[in-house]
């Protein structure tokens, strides 16, 4: 039997994920034309998504992924700690755990001061991009995006942190749970929970 067109769609846009480090919803539409699909096809939900690159990983990147994934965590690690005064969260495939060395770093960082990140990125002399992008709850945010070596011995990649400035009052619902009712991002305890149980033997 062929898969429906929703899993096809889901599979090509995994491996756009997965091998370019592209975004969910970038890669569904690219998976459209890929397929040669109308622009008006339905579209894979995020679960399927997830799914589909939980699968193609599983198949092709079983052995590498899990060390790219506890470095970005590493990084991201990094970053929550230095950041710390803006209660920083972390979310996307590096919370969920199927980052590779293509993925984004996505951090939610909150304050009602929306110029006290960037004169801390400043002060600390480092080059950072600011873009515009739909945050939490569907709020147009600013995000800072930096490039960082990743510094592994397995390893040889740049990976871009995306620090999304948000206020205070969006921290309400960052921690709301999904449909699936799993938290769609963690706070620097929970993310070293994850990181040790990939660490264990």
């Amino acid at each position: 039997m062929f898969p429906d067109t929703k899993t096809e769609i889901a599979h090509a846009a995994a491996a756009l994920i997965v091998e370019e480090g592209m975004e969910s919803g970038p890669a569904k539409k690219h998976a459209l034309k890929q397929l040669g699909l109308r622009a008006n096809t339905p579209l894979p939900d995020n679960q399927l998504i997830e799914e589909a690159v939980r699968e193609y990983i599983a198949i092709f990147k079983a052995e590498e992924q899990p060390i790219e994934l506890q470095a970005l965590r590493q990084i991201a690690q990094h970053w929550m700690l230095q950041l710390a005064d803006f209660k920083p969260l972390v979310g996307g495939a590096v919370w969920s755990g199927t980052a590779t060395r293509h993925s984004n770093i996505h951090l939610q960082l909150f304050c009602d001061d929306s110029k006290a990140l960037p004169i801390v990125l400043l002060n600390q002399g480092l080059h950072f991009e600011v873009e515009e992008a739909t945050g939490i709850s569907g709020i147009s945010t600013e995000v800072l995006v930096l490039e960082e070596r990743i510094k592994h011995p397995q390893l040889e990649a740049t990976v871009l942190i995306c620090l999304w400035n948000n206020s205070e009052a969006a921290l309400r619902g960052a921690l709301q749970a999904d449909a699936d009712g799993r938290p769609p991002r963690g706070a620097l305890p929970a993310l070293q929970a994850r990181m040790a149980e990939y660490a264990a033997p």
